[in-house]
């Protein structure tokens, strides 16, 4: 019967036979009785719950007998319980629900043990205490059937924040689409999200779904929904409360059942206030809020994403890389990625083209990562409390041509610092700042790095 149904089965007489077939028959699911010579429905039943192994089981009951099996499922961790004699319709539909309950506890098993022992999440990585925030936040927001909002600078993942959300979800095994709003003129927009109808405009020459009925049962993704005109947002936030979708020129309505993910690369806040993001919509958007930090303020997870990111090149490039040398990974450490991990992504991918296997040299990378910043006389006034001729002439900073505003701003800040021992006071004045702002300089530059108290 079951064989029919698509579905392999071995069978077992009593508790520790079938104990002993499961380690050559990882079965997804467990039909079992309660009463069995040997070892009973009740002693197997503890077995498996103590091994911590348990898949989901059924338990079949006699009549009369039903108070008992209920008390098994409760106490014993146990699916569900049928009571004979079993209906061949309510078997089937009760293995399939338990079966797919089986597919998603692995699926969540899989993801956990990728967070504990890689410090990754789906395909996210990172070992930074931000990014383990962001990996709890998304294993609460995962199961739920809420709306999440990415925010975070172009590069840093928020594509894959919205994949690892699908992932988590019930929902996995359905679609995963992505639309990029900024990307589609105002006139063709509606359509894409919403579908037409045969006629409904020039160049409708058919019926055509549209991304809500393509996702139904899954996941989409509305990527720079800032972009998205204010019309087609005020459209957006009423299939949001009542999940009914009405394609362009059509008379009825139908219901989808779509879970969704909205990215930014603004504040949202500021996009609320500046006009461009309705704010209705944004709270509703906004139920789980995860913002993506760059790369600059977490340059530890720069080790494991390369890592990660060699991998992956090595399988699409055929190469075989293993690693990166001291020096490669210093000149990467120092870069300020303004085009976060995308932007490290391209620059390995170049690096592991070059190299071909071994290990990534300095000579692989572009020539803007090969030197530390030299040129540029940059004179800092002397101060009253300076004790020596040697502090005094050693007033000067060296900066490479094609050095950044702000990595110049940086070094000109903490030189100045060094120049005056440390006194903050001081040093704003020289710089002609605000005491307030050098704070909020350190603090951005996390100054404990360069030995520097904040």
């Amino acid at each position: 019967m079951v064989s029919a149904w698509g579905m392999a089965a071995e069978t077992a007489a009593e508790g520790n036979e079938a104990l002993l077939k499961l380690s050559s028959f990882p079965a997804d699911v467990i039909i079992t009785d309660l009463n069995m010579p040997g070892l009973d429905g009740f002693g197997f039943l503890q077995r498996l719950r103590d091994s911590g192994d348990m898949p989901p089981t059924i338990v079949l009951t006699a009549f009369g007998n039903i108070e008992t099996a209920v008390r098994t499922v409760h106490e014993l961790g146990a699916y569900w319980f049928l009571e004979k004699p079993l209906q061949p319709a309510s078997l089937e539909v009760l293995l399939r629900r338990a079966g797919s309950h089986a597919g998603l506890s692995k699926e969540k098993s899989n993801l956990e043990r990728q967070l504990s022992y890689k410090g990754s999440l789906g395909e996210l990585v990172g070992t930074s205490s931000k990014m383990q925030e962001i990996f709890s936040l998304l294993q609460q927001a995962g199961p739920s059937k809420a709306c999440v909002l990415v925010t975070g600078e172009s590069g840093t993942g928020k594509e894959l924040v919205a994949r690892t959300v699908h992932a988590l979800s019930p929902r996995r095994q359905g679609p995963f689409i992505a639309i990029n709003c900024a990307a589609l003129p105002e006139t063709l927009i509606e359509s894409e999200l919403f579908g037409h109808e045969k006629g409904s405009f020039t160049g409708a020459s058919e019926r055509r779904a549209g991304c809500f009925e393509v996702a139904q049962h899954g996941t989409l993704l509305l990527d720079e929904i800032g972009e998205m005109p204010m019309a087609t947002q005020a459209k957006l936030l009423r299939i949001l409360e009542d999940s009914r979708v009405r394609r362009l020129g059509g008379k009825t309505e139908f219901e989808v059942d779509v879970r969704v993910v909205a990215a930014t690369n603004k504040v949202p806040e500021e996009a609320v206030r500046g006009g461009h993001l309705r704010e209705d919509l944004f709270y509703r958007l906004n139920v789980f809020h995860v913002h993506l930090p760059p790369l600059r303020e977490r340059k530890e997870d720069l080790q494991p994403i390369a890592e990660t990111l060699i991998g992956d090149l090595n399988r699409k490039h055929e190469c075989r890389v293993s690693d990166l040398s001291p020096a490669v990974f210093e000149a990467l450490g120092r870069h300020n990625w303004p085009g976060n991990v995308r932007e490290l992504r391209n620059v390995l991918e170049r690096a592991v083209i070059l190299a071909g296997e071994g290990t990534v040299e300095l000579k692989h990378l572009p020539s803007s990562f090969h030197t530390r910043p030299t040129i540029m006389p940059i004179a800092v006034p002397e101060t009253s409390d300076q004790t020596s001729a040697a502090d005094a002439n050693d007033t000067s900073i060296r900066f490479q041509v094609g050095t950044t505003v702000e990595e110049a701003e940086k070094g000109l800040i903490l030189r100045t610092l060094e120049h005056t021992r440390n006194n903050k006071t001081r040093a704003a004045d020289i710089l002609g700042i605000s005491l307030k702002t050098l704070h909020n300089k350190l603090k951005e530059y996390g100054a404990k790095e360069f030995g520097v108290g904040a």
